[in-house]
């Protein structure tokens, strides 16, 4: 998947534009809930940044932009574009999604922004569950390798408990942390064919959000929930 050296890239948000996630979004779940933020310094200050999270509830979207440490800007399904809203989360930078359809247009997007040394965050298990990162899909380590970008895994905790729906709000005071690993650049063997190439990245992707998501889990003694949240 590749665009011509001769047709013009899509436009970067401006990031004074994109930054106003984190000055918003500090101030909301500030007020509204215990959140805990950890390993902001393990993210590089310069360069494309990758981000990948685990995707447990509502939260985890608006959470990640607004708890980085650099502007972020995130793919978000293409539904949520509507209205004041859509224009408001174009405004600040985010990339509206197709699920499930490897949106060239997105993703052309995200590189873009990559390329042009900002941050992009992805949820690479591509819809909300238990978050334990058990499937993932390839987008996250197509942009990686196509922005070459460092890939940093998020662990998202309490964003969602057992029994309550994915599109629920948790409760205000809920104790949350949202964990920032260390950096990776993804392995990419040249002798390997471009989809093979890509297939193992993407297990790399997995591996690496999985083992962070877990350890973090343990780390703060905060549980994964114990359903996919699908059926409440």
């Amino acid at each position: 998947m590749s665009t011509s050296a001769s047709t013009p890239g899509p436009a970067v948000t401006p990031q004074w534009r994109v930054r106003i996630n984190i000055v918003v979004g500090r101030v909301l779940f500030g007020v509204l809930y215990r959140v805990t933020t950890v390993g902001r310094d393990r993210v590089p200050k310069v360069g494309p940044v990758l981000f990948v999270g685990n995707h447990v509830g509502f939260l985890d979207g608006p959470m990640l932009p607004a708890l980085s440490p650099r502007p972020t800007s995130i793919l978000v399904k293409r539904d949520v574009f509507r209205g004041l809203l859509g224009w408001f989360l174009t405004f600040i930078g985010h990339i509206p999604v197709t699920r499930n359809s490897g949106d060239r247009s997105a993703l052309t997007t995200a590189v873009a922004v990559l390329r042009a040394g900002g941050a992009v965050g992805i949820f690479p298990e591509g819809t909300r569950g238990r978050g334990d990162v058990s499937t993932v899909q390839q987008g996250a380590a197509w942009l990686a390798l196509q922005g070459g970008a460092t890939v940093v895994p998020v662990a998202f905790l309490g964003t969602r408990e057992t029994g309550a729906s994915t599109g629920t709000l948790p409760r205000p005071g809920t104790r949350m942390v949202v964990e920032f690993g260390g950096p990776v650049r993804l392995a990419a063997d040249p002798e390997l064919t471009g989809r093979a190439r890509l297939a193992a990245a993407t297990a790399q992707v997995r591996d690496l959000l999985a083992d962070h998501v877990a350890n973090a889990s343990a780390r703060h003694q905060i549980a994964l929930p114990e359903d996919d949240g699908l059926g409440s």
